[in-house]
């Protein structure tokens, strides 16, 4: 709850205009900050590409652009709260590192191998926080509770539903000796649980309750990381 919290904080007072000014150049600081802009952000998978998309248009960089879309998934405040209060205090921690790290070899990729783009793609029109419609506090304030606590709960909630089902699945179903066969193995069954996690559409908060159930059955902690992060 206190991460659907934050999302809308930061929905209702952030300005757009305010995250492109730090995401246009070329450069790795745009990296950077577009890696750091998307740890905390709540979208998934589906829903980080028209930000992104929007990120684009207003001038970040093509390199700021895929870092965001690699770091935005993987996690979010709410599935840092929610990894904390799940998987304990490593994991919280190590996951958003995790992402912050995949997402700027990602987007540092894309920058070396674009360094010709035309600084004149950059625009110039960015919406600043005075642009934006005036709002009063407690405006800003509702806002943030509607966007936290309805439009995230519908985009969230039913995400996070499907993992706990999965989860009691897994629980139920999984032979407590099925993992024990890649104890001695954490090579093989990283690339396992890889191949199975990348198809899935769970959102980032919706793969936690997955994962303490795969540990429970055996999983090692650094596959279960893999599982989150992929």
């Amino acid at each position: 709850l206190l991460g659907f919290l934050l999302a809308g904080i930061m929905h209702a007072f952030i300005p757009d205009g305010w995250y492109t000014k730090y995401l246009s150049g070329n450069t790795f600081r745009s990296v950077l900050n577009a890696a750091i802009f998307g740890v905390p952000l709540p979208l998934c998978s589906c829903g980080v590409i028209p930000t992104a998309m929007s990120l684009r248009r207003e001038g970040a960089s093509k390199g700021a652009v895929v870092s965001f879309l690699i770091a935005t998934p993987q996690t979010g405040v709410d599935s840092i709260f929610a990894t904390y209060s799940l998987m304990g205090l490593p994991f919280a921690v190590v996951r958003p590192i995790a992402a912050l790290f995949t997402a700027m070899i990602g987007g540092t990729f894309v920058t070396l191998g674009d360094k010709n783009e035309e600084e004149g793609e950059k625009a110039d029109g960015a919406r600043t926080y005075s642009e934006q419609p005036h709002l009063s506090f407690w405006d800003r304030c509702l806002e943030a509770l509607q966007f936290g606590f309805v439009e995230m709960m519908e985009d969230i909630g039913k995400w996070l539903v499907v993992g706990l089902i999965v989860a009691g699945l897994i629980t139920v179903l999984v032979p407590d000796s099925f993992f024990e066969i890649f104890k001695d193995n954490t090579a093989l069954s990283m690339l396992l649980v890889l191949c199975v996690s990348v198809p899935m559409y769970i959102c980032a908060t919706g793969s936690i309750p997955i994962a303490v159930a795969l540990m429970m059955k055996g999983l090692t902690p650094g596959a279960a990381l893999v599982m989150l992060m992929a």
